[in-house]
């Protein structure tokens, strides 16, 4: 399984900024939207929550046959110390992770000098100038019929 991480902090977290072993080389990608839109509605959360799924066998059918899942995982300040709210994780396996590398991919970038110069301003405590070298993001303006089966964060 591939996995999409749309925050630059929380993959952070989950890089331990680019040290952890087999983890050291950070990249940003970008995708085409109808690509990312194509793995929402067909992605299955990776968790069954009744009110969305109804039994927990259904789920297990739906996320066992389903090209995508997600995950909502807790947001993560420059101390990588997780916020109240929630970013979303996309995972893509299958016919998902093939349209993934053979069409959706528009551009790949090596961030790990980013990640290691925002790391080691954070080390020494200016986060200010940590915070001004990240990149932007916004929320992704997606329709309720588009995440409705996904829960939210």
């Amino acid at each position: 399984m591939t996995w999409i991480k749309p925050s630059f902090l929380w993959m952070m977290y989950r890089c331990g900024w680019g040290l952890k072993e087999a983890q050291e080389t950070v990249l940003a990608v970008d995708i085409r939207r109808d690509g990312f839109e194509w793995a929402l509605r067909n992605a299955c959360l990776s968790h069954h929550v009744p009110e969305l799924h109804g039994e927990r066998d259904a789920w297990r059918r739906a996320l066992k046959n389903a090209p995508a899942r997600v995950q909502w995982d807790p947001e993560r300040d420059l101390r990588l110390a997780p916020l109240p709210h929630r970013s979303l994780q996309l995972g893509l396996s299958g016919p998902a992770a093939r349209r993934y590398a053979d069409a959706w991919l528009t551009g790949i970038r090596d961030v790990t000098p980013l990640a290691r110069e925002i790391h080691g301003l954070v080390r020494g405590g200016d986060l200010e100038a940590a915070r001004r070298l990240l990149p932007v993001e916004r929320p992704y303006p997606a329709s309720a019929e588009l995440t409705a089966h996904l829960g939210g964060a």
